[in-house]
């Protein structure tokens, strides 16, 4: 599994930790950046990567990090084929996947902290897509 992350300067603490977690559990990550919390930078540029590798199959999974999640997650569900679920819950997680395959998860440094952060980024690649009726409303949302 590899999973690609991104964020702007409000997310980058968040997406930093993150990436320790996911690669202490020996799973592959891509950074598309910001490089640091202290230079002022376009949320919407990293969603915008972070979507294309995960739209175009180079990954698995997307994880972005701002300062709410929001904004990040709008740019990343622009490009086709994104499903980016904005998360501050651990049961929001399980069901951004089991019932909306959501493809990447949005989380707000400003919002949560890391302990939670990782609980649900952990519970959010458990969960697997229950498919059935859900199938059917996903892909209204592709059409």
């Amino acid at each position: 599994m590899i999973i690609a992350l991104g964020s702007d300067h409000g997310g980058y603490n968040l997406k930093s930790e993150i990436v320790k977690h996911l690669e202490s559990k020996g799973i592959k990550t891509l950074d598309f950046g910001t490089e640091n919390a202290t230079d002022s930078v376009d949320y919407p540029i990293y969603g915008k990567k972070v979507a294309e590798a995960v739209a175009s199959g180079k990954v698995n999974y997307g994880i972005v990090c701002c300062g709410t999640g929001i904004g990040i997650s709008l740019a990343a569900n622009k490009i086709k084929g994104i499903r980016c679920a904005v998360v501050s819950d651990v049961f929001s997680a399980k069901m951004s996947k089991a019932h909306n395959n959501a493809n990447m998860l949005s989380l707000g440094e400003r919002v949560i902290g890391k302990g939670l952060a990782l609980e649900i980024v952990d519970a959010w690649l458990a969960t697997e897509f229950e498919g059935g009726r859900h199938e059917r409303r996903v892909s209204m949302i592709e059409d």
